[in-house]
């Protein structure tokens, strides 16, 4: 499938040379050699000359004898400052001799852009000047040296060079890493050169323009600089023609691997603005051409990339081929499935940015859920009064339909599979001793997988497959389904989503660009991107750990995960950090002698410093901060960082991919041939997503709220309720007759759910419980229609099934679940009548430990009820059979019943057996007994049940006081 074009780069502009003229070679004039002979005798006065004269007028710099003290006691006088400036002009000879050196390495070796020498501005540019007439009748550094003509220029405006390396191969990074500093100097002019090239159009077949390489005339040989200057207006734009032309057959056979080594006869083609009369644009046209240079321009042609599908130029992203649906399949309600997308057309007022943002609500979901099983845990193993945690707050509001779309709008199925394909291809390359790829962009397409990779890298390991190109590999749905967990590193934690384009998802590898990423458009627009983004890298599945770096925004998101997320307070802090790790990342690089992170990422040598830094800067860099963020991303590639910045015109030096946000909530891209239906989390969303997680935090003490239970229960004789649901254990309903048969399975699941949340559920919530790959709206009522007439009605007429004032579907009370039961008799035990009676206390935590029958749903069938996995009930059930197990030992154990209290314990250990609680008081109510021996065998099947790990600290202590002699007894048994 060809790529997508935006109209903007489809097409060329520029005027186009109708009447081709024949090919001339420029031939070095008089004048040429002029101003060689006069640079020469200039660097030999500067680097002999002022040497020779200082020392014979003032002599060497440095004194005869180093004695301070003594030069701070002599006076001051004209001698003494003539002393300093002759020191001065010592150093500066130093500098421009340093300077000349530098200069003369680059232009001879033709490798990259000279390095800066510190505090040399314009000694540097004197030194490049003279350096580059000496050898401008030269052949070989002829092709890397400015003109005389530049001398006027800023040393800022001479060391903006031509355009970065489009894409950073394995084989490449050793040489990147020399050339670094001169090529994030580059990456300012790559900005306006691909702004001009998109301004007049990309190349199309029958439109391009080639030259020829000249044979040399005397000692003049032609040299892309040379090439660049007259057809460009600028030989620093020598790069864009090497990186059209690297590794292309020539007519000779050979291919062009380095910018300094041309050969005459070979045929390069030229970036879309080139002009001049020396160039060819189409070979049929141009009579001056022998047919024979003719038809070679045209196979030349052939192998450029337009023709190969992928490689050079800038990064790109094809749009993969999407294989046709699959058919849908009917439920078991009678009603019609469909593949995702496919679901409900209504949203009930529910967030659409949410619900279209699948694995961005599918990580948010699952980290919430860790979040308040901390805060549960915690608050159990603390000893925290008032329990804060036991039952987590009921949001309201926002928070409410913010929680609502991610139930709805999660796919951690997506996630799994995303995160096992890409460790599982990660273990298959290590297996085969290959690298990883350089991945730009991954596309997610109806549970299809493509990668797009920097390029060619090869044919991928089964069950991967070559995609449209040789820069795509592709993972069918079905195929990822064979991936278990792998022991191995994420290999490409930076991808994140940006959004979609028909039935595909795109995700970007920000730390695998070849530079910045920029991000225009109105600065709430780019809010809700940067926001969406850093939410995404925070809660990922897909990735181990990383460093997530926000500036200009998301102080407030740090909640979302703090060991992820920093927020610094400017650029100036940023610069400051980012300077710092580019050097250690630098150095752990060479030190562990790899090319870039991706070779040490994965494989022996893992370590945490191959984990990603990804940069989100919304604040607008000032034009010396933006030079100063292009050099650092430079080479970040290849160091696992990544930036995206944003900028209000789009106008952003080093910036190798540019995007805009529109109003209208579309994500351009069209030099990418790009426009995407943008991933944003608005402004009122963020502050929901954060209120949510902020509620959770484990930390927050005990001023939250309280452990009461959203459904209280009338537990006296009186409240007998008319439906009665049996969950704790297997599943029973007492009160309703079965439905049918293929149904049933439907409305009892429908019912546990509704149960589970007395709040009330939204019915979007329940139809994606139901149905996780979606189902129309008349599916969904028919069934809520069906189970509002399976409950019935109570005596007064009114419907078991409701529904509250947000349109969310409720239970009448006189709908009862033991697990309802269960949690009002404990708190009313530990809270209410039992508080101030002993009596009530032990009958009402007895009645409560005899519901308990097992776990949750414990005979549900396979493959429903998923929507547990977004719960917490599974984990507040165990602390809740747990607490009320140790409030009845405690009970007994003020009448001395360790019998009792042993029976009670046991109870609550069949439902929560990993309780460290519960086997501690075991073993207090055991030694009461007096009974050394069954201690003894207590702790013996303790230390075979902890296996491996061994027991946890307190036990241990609690084991050496009630027992001494355990330790050896355990010897004795091993």
């Amino acid at each position: 499938m060809p790529r997508r074009r935006s109209p903007s780069s489809s097409s060329s502009t520029a005027p186009r040379n109708r009447t081709p003229q024949p090919v001339r070679v420029r031939r070095r004039t008089f004048g040429d050699f002029v101003k060689a002979f006069l640079a020469f005798m200039a660097l030999l006065a500067l680097l002999v000359g002022v040497p020779f004269a200082l020392a014979v007028t003032a002599g060497w710099p440095f004194p005869e004898t180093f004695e301070p003290m003594e030069w701070l006691k002599q006076d001051i006088s004209v001698g003494t400052f003539l002393s300093i400036l002759t020191f001065v002009v010592w150093l500066a000879w130093a500098q421009f001799t340093a300077c000349v050196l530098v200069e003369m390495k680059a232009a001879l070796s033709g490798v990259g852009v000279p390095g800066r020498v510190p505090g040399a501005g314009p000694s540097q540019l004197l030194a490049r000047q003279l350096v580059a007439a000496v050898l401008l009748v030269g052949a070989t550094a002829a092709s890397f040296t400015p003109g005389l003509s530049q001398l006027g220029q800023s040393l800022d405006g001479n060391q903006r060079p031509t355009v970065a390396a489009a894409q950073q191969t394995p084989g490449l990074f050793a040489q990147q890493q020399e050339q670094a500093s001169g090529a994030a100097a580059a990456l300012a002019e790559q900005a306006s050169h691909a702004e001009a090239a998109a301004s007049t159009g990309a190349r199309q077949q029958g439109d391009t323009k080639f030259y020829r390489i000249q044979p040399p005339e005397g000692r003049h040989h032609d040299s892309l600089w040379e090439i660049s200057e007259r057809h460009l207006g600028d030989g620093r734009r020598y790069k864009e023609i090497f990186e059209l032309n690297k590794d292309r057959t020539q007519p000779d056979g050979s291919k062009l691997s380095e910018a300094s080594l041309i050969r005459p006869g070979w045929i390069m083609e030229m970036p879309g603005d080139a002009r001049g009369g020396e160039l060819v644009e189409m070979p049929d046209e141009a009579p001056e051409l022998s047919p024979e240079a003719r038809q070679q321009i045209r196979d030349y042609d052939r192998t450029g990339d337009h023709a190969q599908g992928g490689g050079g130029g800038a990064a790109e992203v094809s749009v993969p081929e999407q294989r046709p649906a699959p058919a849908p399949a009917p439920d078991e309600a009678g009603g019609q499935e469909h593949a995702a997308p496919a679901r409900e057309t209504s949203t009930f007022g529910l967030p659409e940015a949410l619900l279209a943002a699948p694995l961005l609500a599918a990580g948010l979901l699952g980290a919430l859920g860790h979040r308040r099983r901390q805060a549960l845990w915690q608050s159990a193993f603390a000893g925290i009064g008032g329990r804060r945690g036991m039952e987590p707050p009921t949001p309201t509001g926002d928070a409410q339909d913010v929680q609502d779309a991610l139930l709805v709008g999660a796919d951690p199925e997506g996630v799994r599979l995303l995160d096992r394909s890409l460790r599982g291809l990660a273990a298959s390359l290590a297996a085969e001793s290959r690298p990883l790829p350089t991945v730009y962009a991954a596309w997610l397409t109806k549970g299809d997988l493509h990668l797009q990779l920097a390029q060619p890298s090869g044919k991928p390991p089964a069950p991967w497959q070559l995609g449209q190109d040789e820069t795509l590999w592709m993972l069918a749905k079905d195929d990822a389904g064979r991936y278990e967990d792998a022991d191995t590193a994420a290999p490409f934690p930076g991808l994140v989503s940006l959004g979609t384009m028909d039935d595909s998802r795109l995700l970007l590898n920000l730390e695998a660009v070849p530079g910045i990423v920029s991000l225009s458009g109105s600065e709430a627009d780019r809010a809700a991107v940067f926001a969406s983004v850093a939410a995404e890298l925070a809660t990922n599945g897909w990735s181990d750990r990383m460093t997530i770096t926000l500036v200009g925004f998301g102080e407030d998101l740090t909640p979302l995960a703090p060991s992820r997320l920093r927020h610094l307070d400017g650029i100036e802090a940023l610069i400051e950090t980012m300077e710092a790790e580019t050097r250690q990342r630098r150095g752990a690089l060479g030190a562990a002698g790899h090319d870039s992170v991706l070779t040490g990422r994965t494989g022996p040598a893992q370590h945490t410093r191959w984990a990603p830094h990804l940069v989100l800067l919304a604040a607008e860099p000032s034009a010396e901060d933006a030079v100063t963020l292009a050099e650092l991303a430079a080479d970040a590639s290849r160091l696992g960082i990544g930036y995206l910045v944003g900028t209000g015109d789009g106008e952003l030096p080093g910036a190798a991919w540019e995007m805009e946000i529109t109003g209208e909530g579309k994500l351009l891209a069209p030099l990418l041939g790009l426009e995407l239906d943008a991933q944003l989390l608005p402004a009122a969303q963020q502050r929901a997503v954060v209120e949510l997680f902020v509620d959770a935090d484990p930390e927050r003490g005990p001023d939250g709220p309280g452990d009461t239970p959203p459904f209280l229960v009338d537990v006296s004789e009186q409240g007998r309720p008319a439906v009665y649901a049996r969950l704790v254990g297997p599943y029973e309903i007492i009160g309703l007759d079965t439905p049918d048969g293929e149904r049933s399975a439907l409305l009892h699941e429908a019912l546990a759910l509704l149960l589970l949340h007395r709040e009330g559920v939204h019915p979007r919530v329940l139809s994606s419980a139901l149905w996780p790959r979606g189902v129309t709206d008349d599916v969904r009522e028919a069934l809520i229609e069906r189970l509002r007439t399976w409950l019935g009605t109570d005596p007064d007429g009114t419907p078991r099934l409701g529904a509250d004032a947000t349109g969310r579907l409720t239970l009448a009370k006189s709908v009862v679940s033991d697990l309802d039961v269960l949690r009002s008799l404990y708190h009313e035990a530990t809270q209410g009548r039992g508080v101030d009676s002993r009596a009530v206390r032990g009958r009402l935590l007895t009645d409560a430990l005899v519901l308990v029958r097992g776990p949750l749903l414990a005979d549900r069938p396979e493959g429903r009820y998923r929507w547990l996995g977004h719960e917490i009930v599974d984990a507040q059930l165990p602390l809740l059979v747990a607490d009320t197990g140790l409030a009845l030992s405690e009970f007994h154990m003020e009448k001395d019943r360790a019998e009792k209290a042993i029976e009670a314990l046991n109870a609550a250990l069949r439902t929560a057996s990993s309780d460290e609680r519960l086997w501690n008081e075991l073993l207090r109510a055991t030694h009461a007994l007096g009974d050394p021996a069954r201690l003894t065998a207590l702790a013996a099947d303790l230390l075979d049940r902890s296996g491996a790990r061994g027991l946890p600290p307190r036990t241990e202590a609690l084991l050496d006081e009630l027992l001494p002699t355990w330790r050896d007894d355990a010897a004795l048994a091993g």
